[in-house]
């Protein structure tokens, strides 16, 4: 694999590939962008990619096809689905097929780069046959067999990890409590797989990503006719989740009404779809986790107190990282591997002046910032074996946590959504252009109608006058 991960773009919005180049070139990726899947496939018969991108809806052929072509005939390349049209059956769908990831509309740029950063590191799915012919053979979903690691040997999290053998082999919900990047997501997943539950399924919605009202379906299901675009029934993670584990990531978001609702869930584990009279029984063991603190969100009356107790069986704190004495250099050190192995480049080596800057830092962003700053190191050391501070703290990537106008702006490009951005090229163009829609048009490889079009919705939004 290059040192760059090589990523191909799918969308047939032109506008989008102008917007993505530039996000991820300035991450240190090398991108490629085709409007169309069918294009899409001729690149992919000249070139190695690592990880495709691709909508959903488009003109000629979808994401879905082109998914299907792309692990017939490139088994080893990762691909992530974006649509603006999810569900959980349709994300369940996707990734039985041998999508790596599937990203629901909007987002915001940082949610993408973090999932495209965090695809390259997993393992590429099999097909359903060799899954099947794998576990006949294989103990790897036994339990207690699991590929699943949770780095650490501070005294935190030797504690830590001294109790998930019992709560691992028990029923009981787990609620686990820490800030951003701290690594709940993997806790979740290796109590799961070191259960007696580890043959079933392992679903995780993330709370925060769901529009809020379509929450209660995504969770529960639906039935046809139950509101407005329910045009089929539709299974909810609950019911996908059946003699497995469902991971309920950012529950403090989910809102009150739906809480009342998980409450019954957990104790009398039964639901009813929206739209349905019937009573759906489910065996489910259900992990949430939270960044949020707990005691404040159910004083201000955002969290009910008896959903907190209910959930709260095993209530879990992770540490965060600040407070890990002794890990960041073993978790730096894993990370090291953990990347030269995904691009296939020699073994590499920290210099002692990174690692003792990582050793003072006081990581705002927890282990997940770590990782960044790791990967990012890995790929700029270049032929060298060992990674030095300047590879991970060059002055062209500025850290959004430091002072300056250029940090403040980066920060204000992470936090902004697609739509956001392409808005901000666009008026930018026109500025650029003195207001010539052919001129900006051009500068953006995007026909003039399309600016036209454009400028009426932000009229309509009330962006400009």
């Amino acid at each position: 694999m290059d040192q760059q991960p090589h990523l191909l773009f799918v969308d047939d919005e032109n506008l989008l590939h102008t917007l993505f180049e530039r996000l991820f070139t300035r991450n240190g990726f090398q991108v490629t962008c085709c409007a169309s899947a069918i294009q899409a496939i001729e690149e992919l018969k000249t070139t190695t990619f690592d990880l495709v991108v691709t909508d959903f809806m488009m003109p000629d052929m979808d994401g879905f096809s082109l998914l299907g072509h792309i692990r017939e005939h490139y088994p080893t390349t990762r691909v992530i689905m974006v649509t603006a049209h999810a569900n959980v059956q349709h994300a369940v769908r996707m990734m039985q097929h041998g999508a790596i990831d599937y990203i629901p509309k909007p987002f915001t740029t940082a949610d993408l780069v973090d999932r495209v950063k965090a695809s390259l590191s997993k393992e590429v799915p099999e097909s359903a046959t060799a899954q099947s012919e794998s576990k006949k053979d294989s103990p790897s979903g036994s339990k207690g067999k699991t590929s699943v690691q949770y780095i650490g040997e501070s005294a935190s999290i030797s504690r830590l990890k001294s109790v998930l053998p019992r709560v691992s082999q028990n029923q009981a919900p787990v609620f686990i409590q820490g800030e951003s990047g701290t690594g709940k997501e993997i806790l979740a997943k290796l109590i799961h797989h070191t259960s007696d539950r580890s043959k079933g399924p392992y679903l995780t919605i993330n709370c925060a990503n769901l529009p809020k009202e379509l929450v209660e379906s995504h969770l529960f299901g639906h039935k046809k006719g139950a509101f407005t675009g329910a045009v089929e029934d539709m299974i909810g993670a609950f019911e996908h989740a059946d003699k497995g584990t469902l991971l309920l990531d950012e529950i403090t978001e989910v809102e009150l009404s739906v809480q009342a609702k998980l409450l019954r869930v957990l104790q009398e584990q039964e639901f009813q779809k929206v739209g349905s009279s019937a009573v759906k029984q489910v065996d489910v063991r259900v992990i949430a986790t939270s960044n949020r603190n707990l005691g404040e969100a159910i004083s201000l009356g955002i969290f009910r107190e008896d959903l907190y107790h209910r959930l709260a069986v095993f209530p879990l704190t992770v540490p965060p990282l600040r407070e890990r004495e002794g890990d960041v250099a073993l978790l730096a050190h894993h990370f090291v591997e953990k990347y030269c192995a995904l691009y296939s480049l020699e073994a590499k080596s920290l210099a002692p002046e990174l690692i003792n800057h990582f050793r003072t830092h006081s990581w705002p962003g927890n282990v997940r910032e770590l990782e960044n700053m790791v990967q990012r190191g890995v790929l700029l050391s270049a032929e060298r074996t060992e990674i030095k501070k300047s590879d991970v703290y060059d002055d062209f990537f500025t850290d959004a946590n430091s002072s300056g106008a250029s940090s403040a702006h980066n920060a204000d490009m992470k936090a902004a959504t697609i739509e956001e951005m392409e808005r901000d090229m666009i008026l930018q163009a026109l500025q650029d252009s003195g207001n010539n829609q052919q001129l900006a048009a051009e500068k953006l490889g995007i026909s003039a109608r399309t600016i036209r079009n454009k400028l009426r919705k932000y009229r309509e939004d009330g962006y400009i006058e």
